[in-house]
């Protein structure tokens, strides 16, 4: 199996994020310029559009990049604070034709000063109206960056809901 992860504007994977992941599957974490390549999701979906991808996965802007691929390669998402409604960079958005379902669990810092929580709320529910399956994780004591113990658990919690148990 494989994980097509997508870091946020000014991150990268963590090894120990990483280490996470691979308890599951292979990771795939490409370098992204967001700033400077307004054309990143389409770029990614160029590039990946032809390998075994099973999962994909993105924080921050990376979960705006995640949320977009996950349609395009109709698999299952997981999200953490993605900046879906509004982002402080320019990020075209490709015309993917859409499945009318899938999966996805978002993950909300209560405490996110970066990406308002209740725009993604309102974003997410106009997606339920589709057929979308969303679970939406509400992390009061989360700010913007997912602390690893965090990460760790919704990890868990998005694969023993795909019935994948490490």
């Amino acid at each position: 199996m494989t994980i097509l992860y997508l870091h946020g504007l000014e991150s990268k994977l963590s090894a120990a994020k990483k280490a996470i992941l691979e308890q599951y599957a292979t990771v795939i974490a490409p370098d992204l310029d967001y700033k400077n390549n307004p054309d990143a999701v389409q770029q990614i979906y160029e590039i990946y559009k032809t390998e075994a991808i099973d999962y994909v996965m993105g924080s921050s802007m990376g979960g705006f990049a995640a949320y977009h691929l996950g349609l395009a390669f109709n698999k299952p998402v997981l999200l953490f604070n993605p900046a879906l409604v509004k982002r402080s960079v320019v990020q075209n958005i490709p015309d993917f034709k859409a499945p009318s379902s899938g999966f996805g669990q978002v993950v909300l810092g209560g405490k996110d000063t970066v990406v308002d929580p209740s725009d993604t709320l309102s974003f997410l529910g106009d997606q339920l109206k589709r057929g979308f399956d969303y679970h939406v994780h509400l992390r009061a004591e989360m700010s913007h960056r997912t602390p690893k113990d965090i990460f760790e658990e919704e990890v868990g919690l998005f694969f023993e809901l795909q019935g994948i148990v490490r």
